[in-house]
C-alpha cells in the first residue's frame, strides 16, 4: 500500500496530506504553482488579494 501524497507550503515549510490541504490556498507566481498552508494564507490574505508575488510579503 502506497502513502498518501504530501504538500509542503511554499512560505512556511509546513506539510500535510493532500486530503488535509483543501483549506490551502493556490497561486501561480512566474509560471509557477505555488501552495499555502490555511495559517500562511490567513496571515498574508491583503497581499494575496493584492495580487503581489509571495518574494514581498
Amino acid at each position: 500500500m502506497t502513502e498518501p501524497p504530501t504538500l509542503t507550503c511554499d512560505f512556511c515549510g509546513a506539510r500535510a496530506e493532500e486530503a488535509a490541504t483543501l483549506t490551502w490556498s493556490t497561486s501561480v507566481e512566474n509560471g509557477r504553482l505555488r501552495r499555502y498552508c490555511d495559517t500562511c494564507s490567513r496571515r498574508h490574505l491583503r497581499s494575496m488579494e493584492g495580487k503581489l508575488d509571495s518574494e514581498f510579503w
